[in-house]
């Protein structure tokens, strides 16, 4: 069995370590960068990303957006239109499953 690298992080150790720490959570999974859009209630967020996608049939791409809501650590408190990473974890909530790790 092969150990697979853990690639999320590696460099930025300061503010992942201190998330990790204060909120005790492992980090796995997808990571993105992303904007917040809405801040209002605690320890909480909604962040959204775009990405472009190839339609083959019409030869074109288009702009889509993902919008997801994300566990905002007191230690970071990321206000709307910072842009921030987020990071997969377990499941914290029923629809919060991302995690903010940094500010950009």
């Amino acid at each position: 069995m092969v150990k697979k690298k853990q690639k999320i992080m590696e460099v930025e150790k300061g503010s992942v370590q201190m998330v990790v720490e204060e909120t005790g959570l492992k980090l796995r999974g997808r990571e993105f960068i992303a904007q917040v859009v809405k801040s209002g209630a605690q320890k909480s967020a909604v962040v959204q990303w775009s990405r472009i996608v190839y339609l083959p049939k019409y030869q074109r791409y288009e702009k889509r957006r993902s919008k997801i809501q994300v566990h905002n650590p007191i230690c970071i408190n990321a206000q709307v239109g910072d842009k921030v990473r987020i990071v997969e974890t377990r499941p914290i909530s029923k629809t919060k499953n991302f995690v903010i790790v940094e500010k950009l």
